[in-house]
């Protein structure tokens, strides 16, 4: 029988993630009995105390164990955590050295969205590839520099460390953790159960590009300020690195720093934000949105559409478009 530790972090807690994954591996174990075989999972609560207040004070959880306590566990599920996220970390602190050696010991690991945060403190995911939702993918890549970010990703697999994307996409790596133990079959009915896509793997369709401007660099925050106000015009790297006084070798590298994008890609997610708005929201067909962004290319444009949002344009508009007006 594996030993599931759900951790019961102190602060702002997701009560959702908690009653999800003690749900989903609980509802293994009652179709296994209905057939007459031995539970596989054994779920249990681990917090730093023997209560926890949540939501000021509007829910408490009484953990089974806290870290006193002496017990071996085989996974270790970290739960989504919000509010100022060094003082998250401080608060948890005490859950690291557990952590470090149940890790070093055998159990595994996994971070379900904002948790990841939790986790990196750890150290545990140094040169590791990691997820988390992608609203807190900026800050996440300033606190933990060492740490090979994947916001595009709903689910990573590395060494015995998962993580997932943000929000509801933890149910995705839950239900990846219930093939993965107890088998295909379990999972095909977990995900029919609680209604979940079995298949899917991006959270690129849910991003929304806002342009990493949290940064010190007052030449690259000009440059990307040129980028959004001017991108349905012809943008050349080299121009703009004469705009700024700059060789384009020192502009790539200055703003792939300061942004973790290229250039070329930072203009490619202006250009493609502006038009998920389009398709959203207008009646022009793709090729008039297209022009409209700054594309001449339809099949370049259609290309680098679907490599950022998982979509085609014309899937996009029938998903997301108000008039349900398809191209």
């Amino acid at each position: 029988m594996k030993h599931i530790s759900i951790l019961i972090p102190e602060g702002e807690t997701s009560l959702s993630n908690i009653e999800a994954a003690h749900k989903m591996f609980t509802k293994v174990n009652e179709a296994l009995d209905r057939m007459n075989k031995a539970p596989l999972f054994k779920i249990q609560l681990v917090g730093l105390n023997n209560e926890t207040t949540l939501s000021s004070g509007l829910f408490t959880i009484k953990p089974d164990f806290t870290l006193q306590d002496s017990f071996k566990t085989d996974l270790i599920i970290i739960p989504a955590v919000h509010g100022d996220m060094n003082k998250v970390i401080a608060a948890n602190s005490g859950f690291f050295p557990w952590i470090i050696k149940q890790y070093k010991t055998g159990a595994e690991v996994v971070s379900l969205c904002i948790g990841a945060f939790i986790l990196a403190s750890t150290g545990l995911l140094k040169g590791r590839s990691c997820t988390t939702h992608w609203l807190m993918a900026d800050e996440f890549r300033k606190m933990f520099p060492d740490v090979n970010l994947m916001p595009y990703k709903i689910i990573t697999d590395e060494g015995g460390i998962y993580t997932s994307g943000g929000a509801y996409s933890s149910l995705n790596l839950l239900l990846y953790l219930v093939e993965k133990f107890a088998g295909r079959d379990a999972a095909i009915i977990s995900s029919k159960v609680f209604e979940i896509d079995i298949g899917r793997n991006s959270q690129s369709l849910f991003i929304i590009f806002h342009g990493q401007k949290d940064h010190e660099d007052t030449v690259i925050k000009k440059a990307q300020d040129f980028i959004e106000h001017n991108y349905p015009d012809k943008i050349t790297v080299d121009g703009l690195a004469s705009m700024l006084a700059l060789s384009r070798r020192h502009l790539e590298r200055r703003f792939k720093k300061a942004t973790s994008n290229t250039v070329v890609e930072y203009m490619q997610r202006v250009r493609i934000e502006a038009a998920k708005m389009s398709l959203e929201t207008v009646r022009e067909n793709v090729n008039e949105v297209m022009y409209n962004v700054g594309y001449t290319d339809t099949k370049a444009f259609r290309m680098i559409f679907k490599k950022i949002t998982g979509l085609s344009p014309v899937e996009y508009r029938n998903k997301y478009s108000k008039s349900g007006v398809a191209a």
